[in-house]
């Protein structure tokens, strides 16, 4: 036992001098980085009121296996905790708690050592109050007894519940501690329109306050960001250059991960999108299975690193044979010149819709000029079925962040909010057109730094023209040199 004790220790002071000494370990945000966005979040509560958020459920993927475990972002936002079976109390003014007066109060998951053993260490009560900055840690089994008196508060805000959360019998889980509070602000049900009313539960301020904190980006936010848009854009330069007709788009989605994993980042931000052909057209096509990609089809490629939480968001197109068609680089150009557009006007004061128009007026006229469109009547140009544009059928424009379709307001653009622009068109197979564009699928996206009188191109590492993609594909790639052995059929 003495030596498993011991060798746990080293191990330990180990991988403490690791992260001490390499910079892609001591690049996470900081605890007074956390500290600083609760006391914001306090300055905007309203009197009287406190603020409750819930850390994020397990989630089973077969049997006994879990899927990794992901933080809600808002909970990580604010206090940096990276594990489950949690709650988070922030109090507009400060509340006595016995030992003092506190504003800010987490439950935590009680130590288990037959746990920890399988899964890994917890954090304890006294790390959570050392490490994370956090005023008072307490166990989640002691919620029912030493919660705050919510009837005290003329407010208790908190997001509405969506009871997606199993109960795992262990006490003080988080679907105890949803049940204890749920009992303790007599929250009845999660349709508040039925009487009798619970005046003092309010669902509508908190997401407010979240929206335009997490909108605006601080400077360490913008470090992490630049990061995860670095990797991603440079995992898109170098797959243009490996692609080859006859791969799978599995193996395409595995050349931009293992560059991910490469560069340190800890996942991908979203299910990674790789559609050749029609599979391209399905706007959230993440199945990415086609065993062989063919020589005359483009490949459209949204995918995005997350990087000490933060995800990019970057799409590139690119033809599999290396060149692009007349008719494959007549509608790029057309989505690169829409995109275009959108970026002359991108800067703060300029609102979503404005950079949407600016994209969907250039796409419009353009299908018009070659002859996709008949006109630009709302009669050729929407389709009955869904009611949107019938080549051009998304937004063009989001926040990322903790969220790779981030919180934040989207009115008016503000100096420090990160944004996607990423017109596309996507012609699909049997569209009332000539079957010359059929199965021509398009999107450039790319993320974007609003600065004082501006905007910063921050994907500018995955080239965006159709010639200056087809001259890095001519390119060798590095790996060109991998070379598998092939799988004998049995």
């Amino acid at each position: 036992m003495k030596f498993f004790l011991l060798l746990a220790t080293l191990c330990t002071l180990s991988l403490a001098s690791v992260w001490a000494q390499n910079p892609h370990y001591n690049d996470f945000l900081s605890s007074d980085f956390h500290k600083e966005r609760r006391a914001v979040l306090r300055s905007k509560m309203p009197a009287n009121s406190v603020a409750v958020f819930f850390s994020n459920a397990v989630r089973n993927r077969s049997n006994d296996v879990d899927y990794i475990y992901h933080q809600d972002p808002d909970f990580y936002y604010l206090t940096g905790h990276n594990e489950p079976h949690a709650v988070l109390i922030i109090t507009k003014e400060a509340i006595d708690y016995g030992q003092g007066k506190v504003n800010e109060i987490i439950f935590i998951r009680s130590r288990n050592a037959l746990a920890e053993l399988y899964d890994g260490g917890r954090t304890s009560t006294q790390e959570a109050m050392e490490e994370l900055g956090l005023q008072m840690a307490l166990e989640g089994a002691e919620f029912a007894q030493k919660a705050p008196d919510f009837t005290q508060f003329d407010k208790v805000m908190f997001f509405e519940f969506e009871d997606d959360v199993r109960n795992l019998n262990e006490e003080g889980d988080l679907y105890d501690l949803i049940q204890t509070f749920k009992e303790k602000v007599g929250y009845k049900t999660n349709d508040l329109s039925i009487e009798p009313k619970n005046t003092r539960i309010d669902h509508a301020t908190l997401p407010k306050i979240m929206d335009e904190m997490r909108g605006i980006k601080t400077k360490e936010e913008v470090s992490l960001l630049r990061k995860a848009v670095d990797i991603s854009a440079l995992a898109q330069a170098e797959v243009m250059k490996a692609i080859r007709p006859g791969m799978s788009e599995t193996e395409v989605q595995g050349m931009h991960e293992y560059i991910y994993k490469k560069y340190r980042a800890e996942y991908e931000g979203y299910p990674s999108i790789v559609g050749a052909g029609h599979n391209g057209c399905v706007l959230h096509y993440i199945e990415n299975y086609k065993p062989e990609i063919k020589s005359d089809e483009l490949i459209l490629m949204d995918l995005g690193a997350e990087y000490h939480g933060y995800t990019a968001d970057v799409t590139r197109t690119i033809p599999v044979s290396g060149t692009f068609s007349k008719e494959q680089k007549q509608i790029y150009d057309l989505v690169y010149k829409a995109q275009e557009a959108a970026m002359a006007i991108c800067k703060p004061g300029t609102t979503f819709s404005e950079l949407y128009e600016a994209t969907s007026k250039v796409i419009n006229e353009g299908l018009v000029e070659l002859g996709i469109y008949k006109s630009l009547d709302k009669k050729d140009i929407i389709n009955p079925e869904t009611g949107r544009n019938r080549y051009y059928p998304h937004g063009c424009c989001h926040h990322i962040g903790l969220d790779v379709h981030d919180r934040g307001e989207y009115k008016k653009l503000e100096e420090n909010m990160i944004i996607t622009i990423e017109p596309g068109i996507y012609i699909t197979e049997g569209s009332p057109t000539e079957e010359r564009w059929w199965n021509i699928p398009v999107r450039i996206e790319d993320d974007f730094l609003i600065t004082k009188d501006g905007c910063e191109l921050l994907s500018d590492k995955a080239p965006r023209t159709s010639e200056a993609i087809e001259a890095l594909m001519a390119q060798p790639s590095a790996f060109d040199a991998i070379s598998l052995p092939e799988l004998e059929e049995k």
